[in-house]
């Protein structure tokens, strides 16, 4: 099993990612990285309230020029939830157009475009043959009809997150894929929550930051929601009941995903993340692992990774999903959340 992950600038040794990725060579299938200033799922990377870094296409264009010289693959982002006015323009399809075009003629060649926008998804089939598409999870596509809707458009669908850790359920997707020849992909390490009915609004606050950033907005309101609801410390199960997937159990899926997505793009330590997922392994907090990651709202308590029971997988793999009425997640949490210095 090898790894797709996200670009950023700089690992968490302030050294430029791109060379620590590339000494990992032999485990990365790719890097996914959304274009400079461009919407997407994240906030923008070089754009702070109009303080612009003016180096980082050079930047970047180097680093991708590099991934691609140790045989690393290019997967670029469209995958903001709305593009709003643009959304089916002839402004946006010339915009995808020409990244694209660019990309190839400086860095040697783009792999594939994960988007959420099935005109994304069109334009680059009409354009370029060569480049795969990829329906990104934030799609929330979970099961084969969603799947079939979209198929004439998409080389490969992420798995919706909220079933990751239902096997026999991703072992019917997959067998539906691989026989139309299409690829499922899953991503590991999401600190979001399982069926979030706020990601929909979330996402598209994200999408339109820039423009919501230059507003006076309503003190007191998070538009994650997660932050509002694990505020209450009786919420905190929830955080076992998600949809992350342990370095240590990983190994459950390599017969179904050759490469594992891993969110690494906003994590102040994306090389330990990395790491941790090589080696199946994590001796620390769990959250650490995450993105987002809710260390803050445990009040000097840590998730100890080591203190997860030995059937964990076994039960939560083939639970049926009822929380309300099970104890299972409750009890681990009593077992693992430990004082920060245990670790």
């Amino acid at each position: 099993m090898k790894f797709s992950v996200g670009y950023q600038f700089f690992d968490e040794q302030a050294k430029p990612f791109a060379e620590s990725l590339c000494k990992l060579a032999g485990h990365i299938e790719e890097v996914y990285f959304p274009w400079l200033d461009d919407a997407t799922c994240r906030a923008s990377p070089v754009n702070d309230r109009g303080r612009f870094n003016w180096d980082a296409q050079a930047f970047l264009e180097n680093d991708l020029r590099m991934f691609k010289g140790h045989g690393i693959k290019l997967n670029l982002l469209f995958n903001a939830n709305c593009y709003g006015a643009k959304s089916v323009s002839t402004y946006l399809k010339n915009h995808v157009q020409s990244v694209i075009e660019h990309i190839q003629d400086d860095a040697g060649g783009l792999d594939s475009v994960t988007t959420t926008s099935p005109f994304i998804a069109q334009t680059v089939k009409e354009s370029f043959k060569e480049v795969k598409t990829r329906a990104s999870v934030n799609m929330r596509i979970g099961n084969i009809k969603g799947m079939q809707y979209m198929e004439d458009l998409f080389d490969g669908f992420y798995i919706q997150r909220d079933f990751n850790r239902q096997m026999e359920y991703i072992r019917t997707v997959k067998d539906w894929t691989d026989s139309c020849g299409k690829t499922l992909h899953l991503l590991a390490n999401s600190g979001c929550m399982r069926f979030c009915s706020g990601q929909i609004f979330h996402d598209n606050v994200v999408a339109h930051e820039r423009d919501i950033m230059e507003r006076q907005n309503q003190d007191g309101f998070k538009a994650a929601g997660c932050w509002n609801y694990y505020a209450k410390k009786e919420n905190r199960v929830s955080i076992l009941q998600n949809t992350w997937i342990r370095p240590e159990d990983l190994h459950h899926y390599e017969e179904l995903f050759p490469s594992v997505k891993l969110a690494t793009r906003m994590t102040s330590r994306p090389m330990a993340v990395i790491r941790a997922y090589i080696n199946r392994k994590h001796c620390g907090n769990l959250l650490d692992l995450l993105e987002p990651n809710h260390t803050a709202l445990l009040q000097g308590r840590h998730i100890n990774n080591r203190k997860f029971p030995a059937d964990w997988f076994a039960r939560t793999s083939t639970c049926n999903g009822i929380c309300h009425k099970c104890s299972y997640c409750g009890a681990v949490l009593d077992s693992v959340l430990t004082p920060a210095q245990e670790h």
